[in-house]
């Protein structure tokens, strides 16, 4: 006999499913290494009393990145790469990504605030569109639209108090 063993070929929608995840997990470490080297500024701001203990917030994030890198591969599977959801969807991770180095790398929570708002506008921009092409794909976004305006708010908080 010399038949050969051969491998099953990987789907192209678990391959596109890792690329999503990776996208994000990229975002997910460059916030992680922001937050992570400034956990002592971010307590020494004075913080409104509805602010939510610091462990929250991994926790938290975790579940929307899992929500937002399987929301673009939704679409992608029901449609392809789609020039303006998925290039809206790519602008909005990497407003993400710039979020957190802004905020709790450099200080900066007035221009962090600033960006926030428009990663905000990206999401709900984003939900718009997915949602077009696919239900679920829009709303496994909400959750992450709801916590980004949650961020908002206590970023304009700690800007003020600060």
């Amino acid at each position: 006999m010399t038949g050969s063993l051969r491998r099953p070929a990987v789907p192209a929608a678990v391959i596109a499913l890792l690329c999503f995840g990776l996208a994000v997990a990229v975002v997910a470490l460059v916030g992680g290494l922001a937050a992570a080297t400034s956990g002592q500024q971010y307590a020494a701001y004075v913080q409104p009393p509805w602010a939510p203990p610091s462990w929250l917030f991994g926790p938290v994030w975790t579940v929307l990145y899992v929500l937002i890198a399987l929301s673009g591969w939704l679409v992608w599977r029901r449609a392809g790469l789609i020039r303006p959801a998925h290039v809206v969807y790519g602008a909005q991770l990497l407003l993400n990504m710039g979020w957190t180095p802004l905020f709790f790398g450099a200080g900066l929570v007035g221009l962090a605030f600033a960006e926030i708002v428009v990663l905000w506008a990206a999401i709900v921009a984003t939900i718009f569109l997915f949602g077009r092409i696919d239900r679920l794909a829009g709303w496994l976004l909400v959750p992450y639209l709801a916590w980004v305006s949650f961020a908002a708010a206590l970023n304009m908080a700690i800007w003020v108090l600060n």
